[in-house]
C-alpha cells in the first residue's frame, strides 16, 4: 500500500473506531489527508474490511457503509434515488454489451459431453 492509501486507511480505521460514521467519519479523513480523492477513500476501505486484524462489527459497519456510499457518488447515483428505486422497480436487467461477453466467454469453454471419455489420471501422481 502506497504512503498516501496508508495515511488515508489509518484516518478511516482511527475514525470509525472513535464512533465516526458517515459524513462525520468522511470529514474526519478529509482534516487528516486534505488532498485525498473519494476514489482513494473508497480504495483505503476495501483495504481496511479486508484486514483480518479489524474484527469489531461498528467498525466494519461504518467503513462499509462509507465506501458504499462514496463509490455510489463518484458514480453520481444519488443515495435518494437508489433507495427509492430498489423499493420499486425490479432487478436490473443485464446490459447488452455485458451480455455479449458473456457469450463469448462461453462460446470459448469446451463442451463436456457425456459420452466423452476422460483421459486416464497418471499413475505417477498420487
Amino acid at each position: 500500500m502506497g504512503k498516501k492509501l496508508n495515511k488515508v486507511y489509518e484516518a478511516l480505521v482511527s475514525g470509525a473506531a472513535d464512533g465516526l460514521t458517515g459524513k462525520e467519519l468522511y470529514a474526519h479523513v478529509v482534516d487528516e489527508c486534505p488532498k485525498t480523492s473519494s476514489k482513494r477513500i473508497v480504495k483505503a476501505s476495501l483495504f481496511a474490511l479486508s484486514d483480518p486484524d479489524i474484527k469489531e462489527r461498528g467498525l466494519l459497519e461504518a467503513i462499509y457503509a462509507l465506501a458504499i456510499d462514496y463509490r455510489l457518488s463518484s458514480l453520481g447515483v444519488d443515495e435518494e434515488t437508489q433507495d427509492a428505486d430498489e423499493e420499486n422497480s425490479p432487478a436490473p436487467l443485464v446490459s447488452q454489451e455485458l451480455r455479449n461477453r458473456l457469450e463469448s466467454t462461453v462460446s470459448i469453454i469446451p463442451a463436456i459431453r457425456e459420452d466423452a471419455t476422460l483421459p486416464e489420471p497418471s499413475k505417477g501422481i498420487h
